[in-house]
């Protein structure tokens, strides 16, 4: 049989518009990849099924589509009438319902219509991957293989990559480059085992966690204020999780445990308890019907009692004895401690994480090449923020080893099984060493994969005790670093929390500036975790309320400006790559760079007005500059009035192709979809501009006012904002403050005014807002509440 070749995916097709179908097939339109998304006809019309699944991806939040736009490259099918156009597909997801003979049958349908060179998947959850493929041709085997995604797929980072007994290396290693860049994954190899790696621990978490809960008498809300945050897990824990994704589909996955694993030595514990079992009988089956564990009525949460079955008010304290163990830092003390504690709250925990820990070890060898694999499987596809291994090895691994054990031979654990010998002889490194992760199946330590996809993640996500190179530092103050990776482009990272941008960062960015013009060729704002920046620091304002001292703020603001120019018009490209929350003061520094490298999952926006105060680091005269160019020598003020709209609104882009609709991006700037690939792309982007002989933009002496009539028009447009109850009284002050400064001041249409008039305006009216009482009350809430206020 002859190789297989590379394959580039231009066109794809989702078979099956489910709630996961659907959505992977949005992603991939994210992505610009068109898309057929398949279902079976409908009486009424042969594409009325799909359709309604299309039509249905605008209501469902969080929203599958990063743009509307998107909607474009899915295109509806039916089996009845589509089937030859799968022979144009490079790439065919399988995502229908998770039974074998559903399955079997529709590959019996698509097999003679699928492209000599195309790969099939299956989403699969947990069906075997090699029992689906004998029901393949020979020669399709070969390009077979499982992609699991996580739901909601466009956002949760996690894919499930499963090879069959007889895929195509070459065909994982395309793929794996596909889904890592293109749709921007966290991709994990899985073994084909019974709900693969993260539905197989994170199920057993649960029901370990319900079995425990019953057995120490916790109340289900309870259960989740312990294990969520307060141990690093989603807000949602345990029983909302279960209520997220449908108590149905949770049941499911633990049948699928149920029949497929008979042989674990946890097997007795595979069932969905009795109560949940009950609420599923009555259609009680979570979010999708409104009630579940938890439901609401009018603005008060109430939630299930097991025994009884009947609802009351929910009231998820942690008790403060346990509450003060769980805030212990170092995690060995914590784990003796909850091993000491007699509070069932205490007991509770070390229970599920003792079991947690055993089970992990015992089935690593069969479910996962390694630890590392393991681990990220649970960080990326449940949103821990370390996997069971790693907060077993942080909590000092010979120590927990001993106390599980004994408890093992006390027969307090769930399973008599014994600890693997590798766990019994491992030093107390535990599982990550210089080498890598430990991998049992060949008792090594296994170092990352060197796929050429992965050089592109300069700084993966990293496991515990894993340590980069992270490069030479330039210089460093308390506030930012800037640093190199031995060549040519300059990379700043601000060191405050949230990366708020205080007085010292600002000087932080002046100083890297002059340092990337003396000795490098370009300039990159970056940093290793998000957000990119949550704004100005608001905590240094309100002295100068207390003090009446406004000088200060009058040079903090002259400060911001001139540090946004500087940017705009240093001697090499500045560029930032961003993702998460991108606010504020951290907005307008992105707007003043020559490029912006943006991960998709990019949340941008000004959002002044809603503590009270409008950009005045540059933002409305950037927005004012826009216009002016956008109307390409025309009246400015159609672009004016969506940019007056979105600041007055203090909008927030939902996604990076959202800001490039909104302004906040440029046409030029770079939409990444994989976060660790963030760094990479801006370097390049910063050399490319670099070596195409750059040269700063001139700096803008004739922007074209829209002027006094344009300030009428857009007051009119905030009264009815006003009236229709869209806005406060002193958002309506905000809001014609903002348009005086965008449309240029009392001036004449068309007016030719320099950038520094605008700043000027934006420089008075900011200092303006904090005088006034309201606006120093949004403040004030927001600094205590971390909300806003709409006095």
């Amino acid at each position: 049989m002859g190789a297989i070749d590379s394959f580039p995916i231009r066109k794809a097709a989702v078979l099956g518009a489910g709630v996961m179908g659907a959505q992977i097939a949005a992603h991939l339109a994210n992505a610009r990849i068109d898309t057929l998304l398949f279902e079976l006809p409908a009486d009424e019309h042969p594409n009325a099924n799909v359709l309604r699944a299309i039509d249905n991806l605008k209501k469902i939040s969080p929203a599958p589509l990063a743009a509307i736009e998107h909607r474009q490259h899915l295109h509806p099918c039916n089996y009845a009438e589509h089937l030859e156009l799968l022979s144009k597909c490079d790439f065919i997801i399988e995502a229908i319902g998770e039974r074998l003979d559903w399955k079997e049958d529709l590959y019996g349908k698509v097999g003679g219509h699928i492209g000599e060179n195309a790969v099939l998947a299956s989403n699969t959850s947990g069906l075997s991957i090699n029992q689906l493929s004998k029901t393949l041709p020979e020669s399709l085997r070969r390009r077979f293989c499982g992609v699991h995604f996580f739901n909601p797929p466009r956002y949760m980072h996690l894919v499930e990559l499963i090879p069959g007994k007889e895929t195509d290396e070459r065909v994982l290693g395309d793929l794996e480059r596909f889904l890592t860049t293109d749709l921007g994954k966290g991709v994990i190899r899985a073994k084909d085992t019974p709900n693969f790696i993260a539905n197989r621990v994170g199920v057993f978490s649960m029901l370990a966690t319900m079995h425990h809960a019953k057995a120490f008498g916790i109340a289900p809300d309870v259960v989740d204020a312990l294990t969520g945050p307060t141990i690093g897990r989603p807000k949602s824990a345990t029983f909302r999780t279960a209520d997220l994704v449908g108590l149905d589909t949770f049941a499911h996955v633990v049948d699928t445990m149920t029949r497929q694993l008979p042989d674990d030595p946890w097997h007795t514990y595979f069932q969905t308890p009795g109560w949940v079992t009950g609420l599923i009988e009555q259609g009680a089956l979570g979010q999708k019907t409104r009630q579940g564990v938890y439901k609401k009525e009018g603005k008060t949460i109430q939630v299930i009692d097991p025994a009884s079955g009947d609802y009351h008010p929910a009231n998820p304290e942690v008790h403060p004895e346990v509450l003060g163990i769980l805030k212990m830092r170092d995690p060995a003390e914590k784990f003796a401690a909850l091993q000491k504690s007699d509070h069932p709250e205490a007991q509770f925990l070390w229970a599920y994480m003792r079991d947690l820990f055993h089970y992990c070890a015992v089935h690593l060898a069969t479910i996962a090449d390694n630890a590392r694999d393991l681990d990220l499987a649970m960080r990326w596809g449940y949103g821990w923020k370390q996997g069971p291994l790693e907060t077993w090895q942080s909590a000092g691994w010979l120590q927990v080893e001993r106390a599980i054990a004994e408890d093992v031979d006390a027969g307090k654990a769930m399973s008599e099984t014994p600890l693997p010998e590798w766990v019994t002889k491992a030093n107390d490194t535990g599982v990550y060493g210089s080498d890598g992760a430990y991998a049992p199946s060949d008792d090594n330590f296994r170092p990352r994969s060197k796929l050429p996809v992965y050089q592109r993640q300069l700084f993966p996500d990293r496991v515990l005790g894993e340590s980069l190179d992270s490069g030479e530092t330039v210089f460093e103050t308390d506030a930012v670093r800037m640093w190199h990776m031995g060549d040519d482009v300059a990379i700043l990272s601000f060191k405050t929390k949230m990366h708020v941008i205080t007085q010292d960062v600002l000087d932080g960015v002046q100083q890297a500036i002059e340092a990337a013009e003396a000795d490098f060729d370009a300039l990159v704002i970056w940093h290793d975790e998000e957000p990119f920046s949550a704004g100005a620091d608001l905590s240094q304002v309100e002295p100068v309320f207390q003090s009446g001292d406004y000088s200060v703020l009058d040079a903090a603001v002259e400060k911001f400006q001139r540090t946004s120019l500087a940017l705009r018009y240093s001697m090499v490209p500045t560029v930032a790559a961003v993702r998460g929350l991108v606010l504020g003061g951290g907005c307008e520094l992105l707007m003043h760079c020559d490029r912006v490298v943006a991960g998709l999952e990019s949340y941008v926006g000004l959002v002044e007005a809603g503590v009270g105060l409008l950009p005045a680091g540059g933002g409305c005269k950037e927005f004012a500059r826009r216009a002016a160019r956008d109307a390409k020598g025309g009246d400015p003020f159609p672009f004016l009035q969506t940019y007056f709209k979105t600041i007055a609104m203090a909008e927030v882009a939902k996604s990076a192709e959202h800001a490039r609709e909104l302004g906040y991006l440029q046409p030029a700037d770079v939409i990444v979809f994989n976060p660790y690939e963030l760094l990479y792309v801006a370097k390049a982007q910063a050399r490319a501009i670099a070596e195409s002989g750059y040269r700063p933009p001139s700096k803008a002496r004739s922007i074209p006012a829209a002027g006094a009539s344009a300030i009428a028009t857009l007051r009119v447009l905030a009264v009815n904002m006003y009236e229709g109850g869209f806005i406060s009284d002193h958002d309506l002050e905000i809001a014609n403050r903002i348009a005086h400064v965008l449309c240029g001041g009392d001036v004449a249409p068309g007016t030719p005014l320099d950038e520094d008039w605008f700043l000027r305006l934006e420089h008075n009216a900011f200092v303006e807002l904090c005088k006034t009482e309201k606006t120093q009350e949004r403040i004030a809430h927001t600094l205590k509440t971390g909300k806003p206020l709409r006095n």
